[in-house]
């Protein structure tokens, strides 16, 4: 009899342990492919905004971060020309001498916007600055030219690689302070 008892239990033991591994087995074989890593996606700031803005468009920009140093200005509800997105150039951030974004290494389509919305800035060459995109250098930037006046959105566009994990730009000031109004960084397809 203990001989039998012995037997069932190595039997049913055994069982367990094989179907165990077939399970597993079988398991392995009829599970789903493994899924693909999600894209990148858009990153959206609104320079000098407190909280989170959706824009006209129905895009989310994020609240003003990643600058060093400067401050913010919120113009209010004033019209701006040349956007479907007005709400974006309301607010600035302005005399920072950097800004900074955490990103995989990729390619990535940078883009800054400016408007001139600074009341004391009345013509071209009032307000000039310079600043770099990861090494592409935009020597005596003045937005009130390239925008072609006050109030008007402008934006700059720059193809990047990042190899080092972040984004980095840094602004330098020459006449008035460096200002910007946005800043979205978009994923290379």
């Amino acid at each position: 009899m203990s001989k039998l008892n012995h037997l069932r239990h190595w039997t049913f033991a055994s069982i367990v342990a094989a179907a165990l591994v077939v399970g597993g087995a079988l398991k392995s074989a009829t599970a789903a492919p493994a899924e693909p890593a999600p894209a990148k996606a858009a990153i959206r700031i609104d320079a000098g905004a407190a909280a989170a803005v959706t824009d006209e468009l129905g895009n989310v920009w994020l609240p003003d971060q990643g600058f060093v140093g400067g401050d913010t200005a919120d113009r209010g509800d004033i019209a701006i020309a040349n956007t479907k997105t007005p709400s974006i150039y309301r607010t600035e951030h302005y005399s920072m001498t950097g800004f900074t974004q955490k990103l995989p290494n990729g390619k990535y389509t940078v883009k800054l916007h400016f408007a001139e919305t600074y009341e004391e800035v009345s013509a071209a060459g009032q307000r000039v600055f310079s600043f770099t995109v990861e090494g592409h250098e935009f020597k005596d930037f003045d937005v009130f030219a390239k925008a072609g006046g006050a109030n008007k959105a402008y934006v700059e566009t720059v193809e990047v690689e990042i190899a080092d994990g972040q984004l980095d730009i840094t602004f330098t000031d020459k006449v008035e302070n460096p200002e910007i109004n946005g800043i979205e960084i978009i994923p290379a397809p």
